[in-house]
């Protein structure tokens, strides 16, 4: 498989090692406390963690189930810059309404709060407005859901214009539903006393400040909609060149840190920012390749998935996980070291589900198999036959990978047998960057010609 020198980009900006460092610098600082404040503007607030403690609760599945998913709420919020100090799980049928979890573990968790110094509690799940609010007002310290996690870290992640307007969008999409007066200014109004008024005449309906916010912020929403379907835009015409000159489009997806970006760089050679962490990639990246029989196809790079996934998230990043949905060929890489593989997969079909990509060819590609275990990587083998095992890391498999790849691409339509002039190489070229040549001989009027080609080109060769 070769590189081609031209690299087709779908996003601005270069993954080097200076992005790295600014990536690195962004990162919570140790040793700053986070405050309770008086906040009056929206109920979400941009997360400052630190020294945290974990709760979950486990309403459906086995005990460890309920640990996996705590596990990774733990690396979620390490991605994020704290430090996770303790963690509590609670068995119940469904989650508290008013606290999330019961009165007795609410004792339990402000009690571990103040014995570990915590100043933020993770909640392993998506919590209503009150339900925050009363976790709070209870154990004395900043609360924040999992979702708004996960939003914080595509925030410190997005790099292009695109990535970062899809996670303000997606903010934003969060912040509307979780508005609230704070204390005394729930129902605070421009009229009457409060903007110089006179009592009786002198007192109008005014804009309360939930509206006022609101208003802000569904006007920033349009016009981040309005940015998005320009960079949109952009995008759909590069990809309308690569599909006129029939190129196909393979895509690497699969759950956050299953060595996508690293896959990519053993394959292409892309140089894709590789990074220990939940979502270091935010930003598709493509680049163009070709098989060892000379057909040219594109390679891409996308945001990885995770176990409830917020849909904000989803919708924001809907036109780039369309992708899938809209490529040739699917390489759903899985973390095979992982406690749960079979779950990260569901979990990823799940999403594939919801962007209408399940017809897609796939290829399961077992990454990290230098650190597997060799009796779950059969067991995923039984589960999902056509799969092959991989290390990016050391290169094991990929030869075999390849070969997948090679063998699942789709196949020009049409076969053509022609001579074709000396004078008309660009076509010839066409020929050995989009087709697959049978045979091909110099001859006194031109190179004869017999291969496999789309439509288009067809259609040209047979005028000749």
């Amino acid at each position: 498989m070769g590189i081609d020198p031209a690299v087709d980009r779908d996003l601005e900006g270069a993954h080097d090692g200076l992005e790295l460092a600014e990536r690195q610098s962004l990162r919570r600082v140790a040793g700053l406390r986070t405050e309770l404040e008086d906040i009056t503007e929206v109920e979400y607030r941009q997360l400052r963690l630190e020294r945290v403690v974990l709760v979950g609760v486990w309403t459906e599945g086995s005990a460890e189930d309920a640990e996996n998913s705590l596990a990774e709420l733990k690396l979620l919020a390490e991605t994020a810059g704290s430090d996770v100090l303790d963690a509590l799980l609670q068995r119940r049928q469904r989650p508290d309404p008013a606290t999330f979890i019961g009165s007795g573990k609410v004792e339990e968790l402000t009690a571990a709060v103040q014995a570990t110094g915590a100043d933020t509690i993770i909640c392993d799940g998506e919590l209503a407005p009150s339900q925050l609010r009363n976790l709070e007002d209870r154990t004395k310290v900043k609360v924040v859901d999992r979702t708004a996690l996960i939003l914080d870290i595509f925030a410190q992640h997005a790099k292009s214009a695109e990535g970062k307007a899809q996670v303000e969008l997606a903010q934003l999409q969060y912040q509307t539903q979780r508005l609230r007066g704070w204390g005394g200014n729930l129902s605070r109004q421009a009229g009457g006393r409060a903007a110089g008024g006179e009592g009786i005449g002198g007192r109008g309906p005014g804009e309360t400040k939930l509206e006022t916010d609101r208003r802000r912020i569904q006007s920033r929403m349009a016009k981040l909609r309005r940015e998005l379907t320009a960079l949109r835009t952009t995008r759909d015409i590069k990809k309308a060149r690569r599909r006129r000159n029939e190129v196909p489009a393979v895509v690497i997806a699969g759950y956050t840190n299953a060595g996508k970006s690293s896959l990519l760089n053993r394959l292409t050679g892309a140089g894709v920012l590789v990074e220990d962490a939940l979502f270091a990639t935010l930003d598709p990246t493509t680049r163009k390749t070709q098989t060892s029989d000379g057909r040219v196809f594109t390679m891409s790079d996308t945001v990885g998935f995770v176990r409830h996934l917020p849909h904000q998230l989803v919708e924001a990043f809907r036109s780039t996980l369309e992708e899938v949905a809209e490529a040739d060929l699917v390489l759903h890489v899985v973390d095979a070291s992982h406690p749960d593989p079979a779950g990260q997969i569901a979990a990823v079909r799940e999403v594939f589900a919801e962007i209408e990509a399940l017809h897609v060819p796939e290829i399961i590609v077992l990454n990290k198999a230098d650190a597997a275990d060799p009796l779950e990587v059969k067991q995923l083998l039984a589960r999902e036959p056509h799969a092959v095992v991989v290390s990016a890391r050391t290169g094991e498999g990929v030869d075999e990978l390849l070969a997948a790849i090679e063998a699942d691409l789709p196949r020009p339509a049409v076969r053509v047998e022609v001579v074709v002039p000396y004078e008309r190489g660009d076509l010839l070229n066409q020929v050995h960057e989009t087709g697959e040549i049978e045979e091909l001989a110099h001859e006194s009027d031109g190179t004869h010609l017999v291969a496999r080609v789309s439509d288009d080109l067809a259609h040209q060769l047979n005028a000749l």
